[in-house]
This record gives C-alpha cells, structure tokens and sequence, in this order.
C-alpha cells in the first residue's frame, strides 16, 4: 500500500496517528501552512463517535461549541445537542471541506526512535504498520486518551448467566437480554444509558460513585455557555487550582438529549431506579456496595449548588441582566443504604460497566511515560523532539479533548512543529542513544493507567 504522493514512499516529514476530531484538526493547520504529512486511522474516519457510541447518543456540548479550525458549526440550531449521526456527518464534511490526506485502515503497530545515518544527523522515527514500515521526522499521535475499556477483575465471578459489557459496546436497550440491567458508574456516560433505560421501561439498577453534576440551563442560559463567559474552557491547566491533578478529575454529569435538560439521579429513583453506593466486589451470588450513596448525591449536589453560586458572583459582579437565582431543593434521599444486590433474588440480566477506560500506548517504545503509563509532555510537547500528543483530556485547557479546544491545541503544535523542522540537528552520542533505548524499554513495561469516563 502506498501512503504518499509518490508510488512506493515510506517517509513523511510529519505523520499523524488517529482520524478523529484531534488528527484532523491537525491534518487541518498543518496543511493550511504547507507541512507535508499524512493521516493514519485504524478504523475510520470519526470510528469512536459511529462505533464506540450507543444510539441516542448526543453532546453533552451545545453546538456552538463545535469549533474545528476552519470549520465552525454553521448549523440552524447552535444552542441544540448533536445526535451521534450528526456528529459523524459534521467529521464527514469536514473531510470534504479540505481532503486531508487520510489513510483508513492502516493500524500502527510500533515506534520507535532510530538514529540518523550521520553523527549530525537527526535521528527519524521509524513506524511499524499495517501497511508495511515507513518512517517520519516527526509524529503528532491523536488517538485521544480512552483506549481500552476497563472491566474490574471481580467481574470475572459474576456468574455466566449475567451478560456482561462495558458503556462502549452499549447499542440500546433492545440489544440487551432481557432482565433487569445494572449499570456501574455515573458519570456521564453511566448516567445517560440508565436513563435511555429507564425511558426504555427497562427494571434499572445503579451504582452511583463520585461523580459530579451540574445544571443545564441556570438564570437563562446554558450553563456551558456561562462558564465559556466566564473563563473555563480557556484556563490553562497549571492556572487551576488543582493543577494537574485536575485531569483525574471525573467530567458533570448532564445530559443534551432531547434539547437538553438536567440528570437527577434522586428523580430516578422516584421514577422506579434502584440506587446503590459505589460498586465494591462480588461475594458469591451477591454483588456488593459501598455504604456511600447518600454521600455520594450529596457531593454531586454541592457541586452543582456551587457552580450556580459562582454563576450568580459573575452576573452579580457585572451587573448582567438575568432571571433571579434558584436553589436546588432534593427530591429524594435514600432511606437507607442497601450493601447488596442478590443474584438469586433478582432477575438481573446484564451488567453495563460505565466505570472508564485504560489508556494504551504500548506501541509508542519511546521514553515519555510516567510510571502510570500517561504520556510527560507540556501543552502536547514531550521531552523527545518531534514526538507530540493532541486531543488527550485537560492537555492544556477544558476544552483541549474537545470541539471547542483541540483547535487552538492543534495550532499551538503546528507551530512547535515548524520550528522543530527548522531546528539544526544535534550530534548523538552512541551512549546518549543507549540511554533512550534502555529508558524505552523501561517505559514500554509500565502498566496503562486508567483514565476516567467520558
């Protein structure tokens, strides 16, 4: 298979590994500025958003926010939610609106550095595919930070007769057998399918951990729409508070669906759910929680009572014309907390693990890992010249993995990339490069870490 413009190429000044919004965007600025490149995507375009999401999926995001360089959202509804077609057939045209120089289908396998032929020469990186092995001076990989689906290891003594998955193989409430379902995790994802189950008419268990929440709309607009007024979206990670520790951090669970509306898990319950504390293992035939559910509704409520006051210091301090105030009243608090659920007592058909993702780059033997498995880098920039991530959740602002952000990411790298182009190369020593290759092999044994839902 031929990657470039010329039969039989097998280096690239730039390449980017992963098709989605992050590699396009990229493919975007980089060809806006003449950078020669190519895009490799495992699966195709957007595969994430067609195949990874359940089918009333929506954003969470209003349309507006839809922000990919060169591409705004030109819709006739910027304050609706897109519908996970609508999201593909918004990738789709962009692809259409500038052609990048996409290659679906070609998995890549390994990385690795290789010294240049010289001892001034720089070293390229060499990329085992798919499609045979090609190599490049530098390499932005955008395959985001949601790798592989994590499933607790208690899961496998749940008995057979219990169906098993996790939220990104969820389709419907048809495609499960029938039963009751318990749903693990109530972050957005978790939330968003026990209510398209609960809509279903379908018997719903969940097992609340600790996710916040938020409103949708507050003084009379959405709330996204205050917090982009109000600074978020564009505050840099080392200025929040939290600092990098941020993003560990588990997004507000709310929902776009049918135009939009709050996610109250205690009207959930009045509404015939069945709610239970964090899940904590399997004992036999009973699967068992921790006794943290009313903290944990408690919690999410403080956070949503606390963003609604920082909105009202913000209107207050600039004197915006709005609706009065409101204030959160619960409808619902458990009357206990329930430890268990029994197998043998409940007709429990199918468990949907909501609970994240490992992140996978095992096929990057390059030193740039911690000892969690998640890339060291600056604003997308690790310490190997010429290797960058974009699209990871918080890279450098809120917005970074989304539509709204991944752009200004994407500009910021395309501009490091150019100057790394123009960088004279560096004599390297054979014990320098024996160093990286031993710290490579190092990194390449760390286990993945776990990254929090979307």
């Amino acid at each position: 298979m031929s990657l470039g413009g010329a039969a039989g190429e097998r280096h690239f000044p730039v390449i980017i590994v992963g098709a989605g919004q992050a590699g396009l965007a990229m493919s975007y600025v980089l060809g806006r500025a003449g950078v020669r490149h190519v895009v490799l995507e495992k699966h195709r375009v957007a595969h994430a958003w067609r195949s990874e999401r359940w089918d009333s999926f929506c954003l969470v995001t209003p349309n507006w926010q839809c922000q990919l360089p060169g591409h705004p959202y030109s819709g006739s509804d910027p304050h609706g939610f897109m519908l996970k077609h609508e999201i593909v057939e918004y990738l789709e045209a962009y692809v259409r609106a500038f052609e990048p120089p996409v290659h679906e289908g070609v998995e890549v396998l390994r990385v690795q550095r290789e010294a240049g032929p010289g001892p001034h020469a720089k070293a390229k990186f060499e990329l085992e595919t798919s499609a045979g092995n090609i190599s490049a001076d530098q390499i932005v990989v955008a395959t985001g930070g949601y790798h592989d689906p994590f499933v607790p290891p208690s899961g496998r003594s749940i008995p057979g007769s219990v169906q098993q998955l996790h939220s990104r193989d969820y389709d419907n409430p048809q495609s499960l057998p029938e039963g009751d379902v318990l749903v693990v995790g109530s972050g957005q994802s978790g939330c968003q399918i026990a209510e398209d189950l609960l809509l279903a008419g379908r018997g719903v268990h969940l097992s609340v951990g600790n996710a916040p929440r938020c409103a949708r709309r507050y003084r009379g607009k959405d709330v996204v729409e205050w917090l982009d007024a109000m600074g978020h979206y564009q505050l840099p990670v080392d200025k929040h508070p939290s600092k990098e520790q941020v993003r560990d951090k588990t997004n507000h669970y709310v929902t776009g669906r049918d135009g939009g509306r709050d996610i109250d898990l205690r009207q959930f319950a009045l509404s015939g759910m069945r709610l239970y504390g964090s899940f904590a293992g399997v004992d036999g035939s009973c699967l068992k929680f921790e006794p943290n559910l009313r903290a944990n509704l408690d919690a999410a409520d403080a956070v949503y009572a606390s963003i609604n006051r920082a909105i009202d210091c913000f209107i207050a301090e600039r004197a915006i014309a709005a609706p009065s105030p409101s204030q959160y009243i619960p409808c619902w608090s458990p009357p206990s907390e329930v430890g268990e659920l029994d197998l043998a007592a409940t007709p429990l058909g199918s468990i949907v693990w909501a609970i994240g993702f490992a992140t996978n780059f095992s096929w990057l033997s390059l030193p740039v890992f911690d000892s969690r498995g998640m890339p060291r880098h600056e604003r997308g920039v690790t310490p190997e010249p010429g290797l960058y991530f974009l699209g990871l959740p918080w890279q450098y602002t809120w917005g970074s993995g989304r539509f709204c952000g991944v752009g200004r990411d994407a500009e910021y790298l395309g501009q490091k990339i150019i100057e790394q182009a123009a960088t004279p190369a560096q004599t390297t020593t054979p014990g320098a490069r024996g160093s990286a290759s031993r710290l490579a092999l190092e990194a390449s044994s760390h286990l993945p870490g776990i990254a929090l839902a979307k």
